[in-house]
């Protein structure tokens, strides 16, 4: 498969998806865009533009930085062979199913660390201090944190013995899901409950991203939301309008 695969797959679908929330939110926001002000369409481009520019270098940084990296070595791991997909005989179908379960687990393992070691927060912090959390807030990261868990990655996908196939769909419907949960938009109650069993959901997210640090130390699922009631780090919220966004403390530790 060219080692331009998986950009290629992720960044169209990305796109889309960002582009029907945006839409979402301007017709039916949850939350007041910047409190309904004279200038609040200005402030939301300016801010929706500066976090997809942060997106757009942190994309090219992984896609020219690091994505040969990773299909090397998942190309040796398939190769030996090496990693847990390959020491165990697996119907191809269960092999795809372990291959996304595992990439999640270890997105879960990478973002509870973000918030538990003091070197990793200082670069996830920038993250969490987007004070109007929208769909674009998904592409807010600092680039450090964007060459850690690119390096990070790399004996992950050794260990894991995944295909650059199994990589790529799994990402597509990661980013598809990280951009909707950061959304600013509200789902009935009911639905919400539903679809949270399995993803992770607005309403899930937005606890998340609470100044209360407390609440920032819940729900650390990025696709699945099942690891976050497996290690008991899952929290929900009696009213969604009152959570402020943001980090009081930009140099605290968690």
């Amino acid at each position: 498969m060219p080692a331009n695969t998986v950009n290629a797959i992720r960044l169209p679908a990305a796109l889309a998806v960002l582009a029907l929330l945006v839409l979402w939110e301007t017709l039916w926001p949850f939350l007041p865009l910047y409190g309904g002000g004279p200038h609040a369409t200005r402030e939301r481009l300016v801010h929706g533009g500066r976090n997809v520019a942060i997106g757009l270098v942190n994309g090219a940084v992984a896609r020219f930085g690091f994505l040969g990296a990773w299909i090397a070595t998942m190309e040796w791991s398939r190769e030996y062979p090496f990693g847990v997909l390959h020491w165990i005989a697996l119907p191809d179908w269960l092999r795809w199913t372990a291959a996304i379960l595992l990439l999640d687990c270890w997105t879960y393992a990478w973002h509870r660390l973000n918030h538990t070691v003091p070197g990793l927060w200082r670069f996830h912090r920038l993250h969490h201090s987007d004070r109007q959390m929208d769909a674009t807030t998904a592409n807010r990261f600092h680039i450090g944190e964007i060459v850690l868990s690119s390096i990070a990655r790399v004996p992950v996908l050794a260990l894991i013995g995944c295909s650059v196939e199994q990589l790529a769909i799994y990402e597509v419907a990661l980013f598809a899901v990280v951009q909707f949960q950061h959304a600013n938009i509200g789902l009935p109650d009911a639905l919400d409950r539903v679809l949270r069993v399995v993803i992770v959901t607005p309403h899930l997210h937005k606890v998340h991203h609470s100044v209360v640090v407390a609440e920032q130390n819940t729900n650390f699922s990025s696709l699945f939301s099942w690891w976050d009631r497996a290690a008991r780090t899952q929290r929900l919220s009696s009213n969604q309008s009152t959570i402020v966004f943001g980090v009081d403390d930009p140099s605290s530790i968690r």
